[in-house]
């Protein structure tokens, strides 16, 4: 159920959702903290299968959303580990009253996984503001819908045109462009942009396209050049 992407760092791949009638692929990250516990990152469907796998790694402690449409599954996850703290990007909390959220993710990241994961916002949407995160030890940037690098073979017909357009189909992805047009202020983007480069990520982890191991600073730079 989980592929080891890099040292600490594993994804598995969850169902196809739509989202206003787009195909969308879903994936989930999981990292394992220096201290033993394991991190989870925008949680899929969850499975014993899948459960168990996870357990392998460690005990679940900390379970983290991007942004604020990445919700579906985290209920059943808490229900599942209730020891484990969720945290909520920003948005999310409001949207979703009824889940317990220990904090809303911040420029920083939390102490208890400040040693292994970092994390900045992309600020500047009046839309959705999404958490970028960084795995120290694989040096991979985790990033959820500020860059989708949709499969080719998959995005036919009206709908696939559209994802071409928006330059979501392809080796190096990008934004979707009704989202980019909400950052009517695009300096702080830019500010957390430099932060990812500053990084110099090797791997980039995505939720929806293809995720690579080598060579993602000049991906991401090109990806969010709109910026």
């Amino acid at each position: 159920m989980l592929e080891e992407f890099g040292s600490s760092l594993y994804l598995t791949a969850g169902p196809t959702v739509s989202f206003y009638g787009f195909p969308y692929p879903t994936r989930m990250a999981v990292a394992r903290l220096s201290d033993g516990s394991t991190w989870v990152w925008s949680p899929i469907a969850l499975t014993e299968d899948l459960a168990r796998a996870i357990e392998a790694i460690g005990p679940v402690r900390h379970i983290v959303s991007p942004n604020k449409l990445h919700y579906l599954f985290l209920g059943e996850w808490a229900a599942r580990w209730p020891d484990a703290k969720l945290f909520a990007p920003p948005g999310l909390a409001r949207k979703r009253p009824d889940l317990h959220f220990a904090a809303e993710l911040q420029d920083e990241p939390d102490a208890a996984w400040a040693d292994d994961v970092d994390q900045v916002i992309f600020h500047g949407s009046f839309a959705m503001e999404e958490v970028a995160f960084f795995h120290r030890e694989s040096r991979t940037a985790i990033i959820g819908d500020l860059i989708q690098q949709h499969s080719p073979e998959n995005m036919s017909g009206l709908k696939g045109k559209i994802m071409h357009l928006d330059g979501l189909v392809g080796a190096h992805g990008s934004t979707p462009r009704e989202w980019r047009l909400t950052f009517l202020n695009r300096t702080p983007a830019r500010t957390a942009r430099q932060k990812v480069l500053d990084w110099k990520p090797e791997g980039l982890l995505i939720a929806h396209g293809e995720c690579v191991k080598t060579g993602a600073t000049a991906i991401i730079e090109e990806a969010l050049s709109w910026m």
